[in-house]
């Protein structure tokens, strides 16, 4: 079969390897898509992983079955969780897999034309529902804004919602976050993003390093803030802006992986009752909520700016790497 790996000094390539066995409770899937994360550009510009590849967000057909799986998934068409849990903890009987008391496994290496992973790691997908929007809803292109807007303590209090970060999960943020009726202000410093965002609901957009963030969100809020503030990048200068453009007693939501971040607890958070929140990954049992909001017209595949068929994932990986893409996906 055909699969990505990544080569010596960061290079991509696809080719042959060696077709995976399911074992017991496991399933062969044939993939469809697979898109691309910003997690991925890490071992990408950095040559880790050297023979492999770090995908972990796809869907395709179930093609054979391993030892005690029920004839019933052979054929189903299935989303693919990246994560499962251990199965028999709280966490795990609640498809909370992140929250798994033991330790949850991480089913990788999704950019191929098969991966053998457990059934608890299939999501089935509604008939006429593509293979692209069957991705995003099982990985972190819809997963990770979902679970971050569950984060939120008041939500029919919201109407202001800054994103600081327009990469996929930030744009996905913007997406959901104007679908659900907020007004959405994009922080980025890319106009390639700052379009995107534009395209994907956000009403007022604000290019970084040309103007002061906080000055402008403070501004288009009445000098008031913005009622939730969503960092998506990963760098702590975006944290403690987010700290400042939020309103007294409004919420800041963490995805972006961090260093270490100075705060000061009395003047950024406890004499303002400001929240932080931190939101990693989504749970499987967020995944039907999900496919109910496709269903009532989250236009979820606008996040899906390009698409290449397998065999040209590196040059889909080099638009991606140079920030002039929202999510890419690869056809197998």
């Amino acid at each position: 079969m055909k699969k990505l790996m990544l080569l010596e000094g960061g290079k991509l390539t696809v080719g042959d390897a060696p077709m995976p066995e399911p074992g017991p409770g496991e399933v062969l899937v044939k993939m469809a898509s697979t898109v691309v994360c910003g997690s991925e550009l890490k071992g990408y510009k950095s040559g880790g992983g050297v023979g492999n590849n770090s995908g972990h967000e796809g869907a395709g057909q179930i093609a054979k079955l391993g030892e005690g799986v029920d004839a019933s998934w052979l054929g189903k068409r299935v989303g693919v969780s990246a994560i499962t849990g251990c199965g028999t903890c709280p966490p795990c009987l609640e498809k909370r897999y992140t929250w798994c008391r033991n330790k949850f496994r991480f089913h990788g290496a999704m950019h191929a034309e098969y991966i053998a992973v457990p059934t608890t790691a299939c999501a089935p997908l509604p008939d006429g529902m593509s293979w692209d929007c069957g991705a995003l809803v099982s990985g972190d292109g819809l997963g990770v804004p979902f679970h971050t807007n569950t984060k939120i303590i008041a939500p029919d209090t919201v109407k202001t919602v800054a994103v600081f970060g327009l990469g996929p999960i930030g744009l996905g943020s913007v997406l959901l976050q104007s679908f659900l009726g907020r007004k959405v202000i994009g922080v980025d410093l890319s106009p390639d993003r700052l379009a995107m965002a534009k395209s994907m609901g956000a009403a007022e957009v604000i290019k970084g390093d040309e103007a002061d963030a906080v000055a402008v969100i403070k501004e288009l809020t009445g000098g008031i803030g913005a009622d939730i503030c969503i960092e998506a990048v990963g760098v702590p200068k975006t944290v403690e802006q987010c700290l400042a453009a939020v309103k007294t007693g409004g919420q800041v939501l963490l995805d972006g992986e961090q260093p270490e971040v100075k705060i000061s607890p009395s003047n950024q958070l406890i004499r303002r009752d400001i929240t932080m929140t931190g939101c990693w990954f989504y749970h499987f049992c967020e995944i039907e909520p999900m496919i109910g909001l496709v269903k009532q017209g989250l236009p979820v595949e606008k996040l899906i700016t390009h698409t290449f068929p397998g065999g040209e994932a590196p040059e889909g990986f080099r638009l991606f790497g140079e920030g002039k893409t929202g999510k890419v996906a690869l056809h197998w």
